[in-house]
């Protein structure tokens, strides 16, 4: 297949997107950059729902960098303990509190390079951060966009990095930031990883994967 047709047939699933999911948003509660790169930490293997029902406990006590970088491991642990490899995260969070303290006044940078030596932080996490806070266009690559980049067959890239920049080239840059997240939303809501709802799905006329299945 042409990169051009390639190209045509990503912009009708965004356009098909835009349609079934006009309001498609972050899903994790946050009031602030600091909040939300706390709770796109914790919501590494987890659902964004679990993050969200310890989030306000946590937020309600830990309210600026350093508050995160003063905390009590074992407090942070107890707090978050729902969402799963707590004390790793606990770890990350009270080391980026630190970071930000120290080498940020206690402020969320927006460039990448920043955010990525944070605690915790990888590309993905800096793309949400980027895309949903700033404003700016990003993709962050979480395991539904990668599970659908590739039944949709838009990139046989198969790593995070490669499958952004792929999705970078073959999208309108405007198109970044919503596109990574209708395709969550999708995943979430039709395209599951195991039976998947194609029967029925807004993407199936550009959808090669149930073809295979």
């Amino acid at each position: 297949m042409s990169a051009a047709s390639i190209a045509a047939r990503g912009a009708r699933i965004v356009a098909a997107l835009k349609r079934l999911y006009p309001d498609a948003q972050c899903e994790l509660r946050h009031e602030s950059a600091l909040e939300l790169l706390v709770a796109t930490i914790l919501s590494a293997q987890c659902t964004d729902s679990r993050v969200n029902s310890v989030t306000p406990a946590l937020f309600a006590k830990y309210k600026t960098a350093k508050d995160y970088a003063d905390a009590v491991p074992a407090e942070v642990e107890e707090l978050i303990h729902a969402t799963g490899f707590f004390r790793n995260k606990a770890k990350a969070i009270i080391g980026l509190g630190r970071t930000l303290a120290l080498r940020h006044g206690g402020e969320v940078p927006e460039a990448m390079d920043d955010l990525v030596k944070l605690s915790g932080v990888g590309r993905k996490t800096a793309n949400v951060l980027r895309s949903v806070w700033f404003n700016l266009p990003a993709i962050p690559v979480d395991t539904h966009v990668s599970r659908l980049v590739g039944r949709l067959e838009l990139s046989k890239q198969t790593d995070p990095v490669g499958i952004e920049l792929a999705l970078q080239k073959l999208l309108k840059e405007e198109d970044w930031s919503f596109a990574a997240t209708a395709l969550i939303w999708h995943g979430r809501r039709v395209c599951f990883a195991r039976n998947p709802q194609c029967t029925g799905c807004a993407l199936r006329a550009d959808c090669p994967f149930p073809k295979r299945s």
